[in-house]
This record gives C-alpha cells, structure tokens and sequence, in this order.
C-alpha cells in the first residue's frame, strides 16, 4: 500500500467537484476517489493531500487528476504525472492537484480508520490489561463509594458549594468568592496540581506536562510561560515533588472523582485573587482549600445530603442487586471494605440491594482506613453491633453477618486466608483501592472508571474517527517528508505541522475543552492511564458490566504493536514511514 501526493500550483479553476483516479504500472486495475465542493476553489496556492490507498508497488505509477466544472458539458482538465522510483523527491515533483475532505476519504476507504475508532466501542465492555479466567476467582471484593454506589453531579455541585462556604466563613476568604459557581465541566480525574505555582495540569506517562493544559485560575497559561516557569523544560520530575500516592509535598494528583469539585474550587479561588490582583500564598490557598473540602466529609455532610434524598444522588441501583445476586447465585464469596461509616453504607445498600443486603457479604469492613488498611499492620479490628456501637471484644475470626471496623490486610489474610488471584476487588481509586493489592499482596484487581461512557461515545462519533484518521496521515506524511530540504519542501512541512497542531486540539476539545481525555495526551498515555495499566487487571465503566459476562470468562487483553514490531497503523504503511530514509546514503558510514 501507498499513501502519496502533495502538489501545489497557481490558478483559478471554476469547479464543482475533483475526481482522482490511480494505477499501479503493473495492474489494470483502476481506484479513484471524489470529492465535492460547493463554490469555486480560489485562485493562489492550494494544497492538496491525496490520500489514495493503492496496491502496494516499487514499480512506476501513473494516476490522473480530473477538475469538473459545474458545467458538465465543459472540458475536462487533465493533469498526469508518474512516480519514477520510491527514491524520487515527491514534494518537487508535479504529482497532483486536488483538495479532499477527510470524511470523503473515510468512507471510501474504511481501511484508514485505525480499530480504536470503528464505532464497535462500547460502555459496557470490560477492557482487560491482564489475562483474568474469572474461572479461577472464587472472591469477590468491593470497594463502595463510586464502586457499589454510584452518584450523580449533583453531589459535586453540594461539595463544591459547601467547600467554598467554609472557606468565606471559617476560614474568613473574600465574600467574593462566593460568586463562582460550580463549573460541571471544567476539571477532569487525574490532574495534578503544582502546590508551590498554583497550577492545574495534566501531565503524560513520562513525566512530561502537555502544552496547552496547564490552568492558574480559570485561564490557561501560554506555553512559553509554562517552558519559564519549569526551567526551560515541560518535564516534571515526579519521583521528586510527589510522593507514590500522589499527595506531595511539591505536587499533587487529584485521583478520585470525589477530587473533581476540590480542583474547580482551587481553580476558581486562584481566579478571584488573580483577577482582583490581590497577592496571595498558593501553598496556603491549597492547604485552606483541602482542610475545607475535608470538613465536608468530617463532619458528615456529604454523607447527611445522601441519606436524606437517596434517589437524587445514588444511581443504578438495581444493577448493583443483579450483580450481587448473580455472584453469590453462583457460589462466590463477598466482602465489602469502605472508608465509610456503617450508618451511610447501610443506608444505601438497603436503597439499592434491600434491607437484608449483608446476607450476601461474607465479610463487611467500614471506615478500614485505606490506602492505611492495605499497607500496614497498626490497626486491629473492632465490631460494630447492630446499630453501629462500637464493642470491646477480641477479634479472632470475621464472621458473616457482622460488622467490622478498621483492622489491616494482614489480619484479614490471616483471618480469612483468601490469597492470591482467586480474589478480585474493585474499586475507583487507583492508589487507595488497587496499587497495594496488585503489587504486594498478588490479587486480582477491577478499576470502576465512570467516565469510560463519556470516552466511549466520543471515541464512537465519524467527527473524532475523521480527526483522528487525518490526524495519522498527517503524522506519517511528515515523518516520510522530513528528509525534503528544499524550500518548498520545508514550507510544505510547517503547514503540515500547524494543521496537525489544529487536529490535535480540535480532538482533545471533543472529550474536554480544557484538559482533553483522561486518557490520553497528544500521542501519549497520561500519567492516569499508565497507572490505570499498572494498578488494574481490568477495568470497566461500573461493575454493572459484569453482568454481560459468563463467571467463566476469560478476558484477554489484545497485543498492541511495540514500536519495533510490525506496524498495524495504515499512515505507517501507507506512507512508508518505518522505511529507513538515508539508508542507502549512510552505507559507506558501515
């Protein structure tokens, strides 16, 4: 296969429509595209980015661009040209002239779209990053908050609201503030937060910030200033400015969704001193905002605000019940380890599950104290009775139907003796939930990534497939032309770059107008999405999506292409971009 033809040319042609037509030399065989335009294309330079798929060939080439008027009955244009050898300057070469629009080119050529994006993607899917036979899991475990309950914006706009009242009134911020409402939208899971410069971003898989999502306030701060402010670099050496759970001291990784409403308030307090050029503290500012979020879980409003309207707030309900059911229907065992308290779990378990819902848990474990519970062996477990009172006995099994409070993971073991990949557990957090149990302990592990359906149904729209596909030819046009000196050529080659930089904004603005997909960068995984590999065996929108799978499934994560492995992107085979361009020029180097 080859992906070929840039030309540009002077002129006016009145015109209603392009055919492009190519032949391989050695075939008979004849494969054309058209495009239709309403309008003339105006005179001057315009350029053109054929992108014919044609049998794969080093022998010459002839294809043909036909313009056609509005006129039918006008004469044809006809301009020819033949690729000589694969070696041929092609940018200097008079190739074609034609302007295609990448949906015309989608649809014709569906081969183009790469897997990712051939709207098969769906929310209910389990995606695996591990080989797991459910077969072999006897255990399942589950986190609860955005685990077993799910809960609607509504809660981040109370958290929000409330955060921000704290702050006017106990910790005596401007009145000000209190103007900002909340903004749905603006925030996304896995920023992180420069405590020292005030600063909202989102960095890749190598440490690296990417340009153009990088907020002090509410505003996006330019690149150039982002290079000044981190030393000429947009590297940001994470090892040294926070810690493996991403908390600091330097910078900070909002994680959980719970975090979203504590980065708008961060962005939007920032924003009124920035705004009103009022000098302040960042570090101080981030530390009044966190103490204020903190306070609502504390002293209990969220939990107050839940237990009072269960059907505003939690959702899915029945499908957490079906997933119950259908695990102990099957003989599978079940425990519950939270961080919060008895009385709001039970709550909203009996709004979702029914009043006998412990029956289904052997083991139920509230206020644990993770990531704590996980990683150390201080705290013992006590029981709650029925009403949630605490007891004073000595725990020396952990038995169905009661209720524990905190205790460790190596007690629990010990207690239970359910080790290694026979035990799944789920949970949101990738830190507090996943990170401990996959790398010390060996079980299995389930991620609940709630913004997986948002993703999804971006990623399954002919706007983001058409974005990305051009996107992929732009990136191997440029990578097979770079080698072009001339002039023209290096002209050439900066329009390309500007237009891949317009592509690349156009498609993180489709997921979130400030910081894209969580993700993804530009071409890289975000620090998010590495730790999301890292910490997960699978994961998947809410566990409701194990009810579309048989408990004997196996989940197979696909092969995807190492850079020295054979490409499977069609722009890497189109344009002959894995080929080794001064190969022949270097040879008397060796």
């Amino acid at each position: 296969m080859e992906l070929v033809f840039f030309y540009s040319f002077h002129g006016n042609f009145p015109s209603k429509g392009i055919c492009i037509c190519a032949r391989p030399r050695s075939s008979h065989s004849l494969l054309f595209a058209t495009s239709h335009f309403d309008g003339n294309i105006s005179g001057g330079k315009i350029r053109i980015l054929v992108m014919l798929i044609l049998e794969y060939s080093h022998e010459n080439l002839g294809f043909c661009c036909i313009f056609r008027s509005s006129d039918l009955d006008s004469e044809h244009i006809w301009l020819c040209s033949y690729v000589i050898s694969d070696a041929i300057n092609i940018v200097s070469v008079c190739y074609v002239v034609a302007l295609l629009q990448c949906m015309s080119l989608c649809c014709l050529f569906p081969d183009l779209i790469p897997p990712s994006v051939c709207n098969l993607l769906n929310s209910s899917t389990i995606y695996a990053n591990n080989e797991v036979s459910l077969a072999e899991v006897d255990i399942y475990g589950f986190d609860y908050d955005y685990t077993l309950a799910l809960y609607s914006d509504a809660l981040n706009t109370m958290i929000y609201n409330t955060a921000r009242d704290f702050l006017i009134e106990h910790f005596k911020y401007p009145e000000g503030i209190r103007k900002y409402d909340y903004i749905p939208n603006f925030a996304a899971r896995g920023l992180h937060y420069d405590i020292q410069k005030g600063l909202l971003m989102k960095i890749d898989a190598f440490h690296y910030i990417q340009l153009g999502t990088v907020y002090r306030g509410l505003n996006p701060v330019p690149d150039e200033e982002v290079l000044r402010l981190y030393g000429g670099t947009h590297h940001v050496p994470l090892h040294q400015v926070s810690g493996f759970y991403g908390k600091g001291p330097k910078v900070k990784q909002f994680m959980d969704i719970f975090s979203i409403p504590e980065m708008t308030l961060l962005a939007v307090a920032n924003d009124f001193f920035i705004s009103n050029d009022i000098e302040y503290d960042p570090e101080h500012l981030y530390k009044d905002v966190s103490e204020a979020i903190g306070m609502v879980h504390i002293k209990g409003y969220m939990y107050k605000w839940i237990m009072q309207d269960l059907e505003k707030y939690i959702l899915g309900g029945d499908e957490t019940y079906a997933v119950l059911h259908r695990l102990v229907s099957h003989g599978k065992k079940l425990f519950l380890i939270t961080n919060s308290p008895f009385s709001f779990v039970d709550k909203g378990m009996r709004y979702m599950v029914g009043k006998d819902w412990r029956d289904f848990f052997d083991v139920v474990i509230v206020q644990a104290d993770k990531p704590h519970f996980f990683n150390d062996c201080v705290k013992p477990f006590r029981r709650l009775d029925g009403n949630g009172d605490l007891q004073w006995d000595k725990i020396n099994s952990l038995d169905k139907g009661q209720i524990y409070k905190q205790g460790n993971l190596y007690d629990f073991l010990r207690l239970t003796g359910w080790r290694g990949s026979s035990v799944l557990y789920f949970g949101d957090h990738l830190y507090s939930d996943l990170a401990d149990l996959m790398l010390r302990h060996g079980w299995r592990t389930g991620a609940i990534v709630p913004e997986l359906d948002l993703e999804t149904k971006v990623v399954n729209t002919e706007q983001y497939a058409q974005s990305l596909t051009w996107l992929q030819a732009l990136t191997g046009l440029l990578e097979r032309m770079q080698m072009h000196r001339d002039s023209q050529s290096r002209e050439v080659l900066q329009d390309w770059l500007k237009e891949r930089e317009e592509l690349r904004l156009r498609t993180k603005n489709l997921f979130n107008p400030q910081f894209g997909s969580i993700f993804r960068t530009c071409h890289n995984p975000t620090y998010f999405s590495r730790r999301l590999c890292r910490f997960s065996d699978v994961y998947m929108a809410s566990i409701s999506c194990l009810l579309n799978y048989d408990l004997s499934y196996t989940f197979y994560p696909r092969r995807t292409p190492l850079q020295h492995e054979a490409p499977l992107w069609m722009d890497q085979l189109c344009t002959g971009c894995m080929k080794t361009p001064f190969l022949e020029e270097m040879a008397h180097i060796r």
